[in-house]
């Protein structure tokens, strides 16, 4: 069964980046390493703060396009009920 995942990365000042992937930890590899043109690399943002997973693709993508609709101030209460402190919670994936 296939799994879909749903994801908010951060840079150091704060910034927000929404995505959906189907290999969370390939992508993030992606970001950390600056593999793909675009928003992410141009900012830096490669922090994973927040991510919920799916089986269901539409879902999935339906998920990404609400947060990305949220106000900062209500992205920010989401990734506080998974990660308080806001820090990166991949840091320690690939030690």
């Amino acid at each position: 069964m296939k799994e879909y995942f749903v994801y908010i990365l951060s840079n150091k000042s704060g910034m927000f980046y929404t995505g959906v992937t189907n290999n969370l930890e390939r992508r993030l590899y992606q970001h950390k390493n600056k593999l793909n043109e675009g928003f992410t690399r141009k900012y830096n943002i490669n922090r994973l703060v927040y991510f919920e997973s799916t089986a269901d693709v539409t879902v999935a993508i339906a998920r990404e396009k609400q947060i990305k609709g949220m106000l900062r101030s209500k992205k920010i209460e989401l990734i506080k009920t998974m990660n308080p402190g806001l820090v990166d919670i991949s840091e320690d994936w690939n030690k």
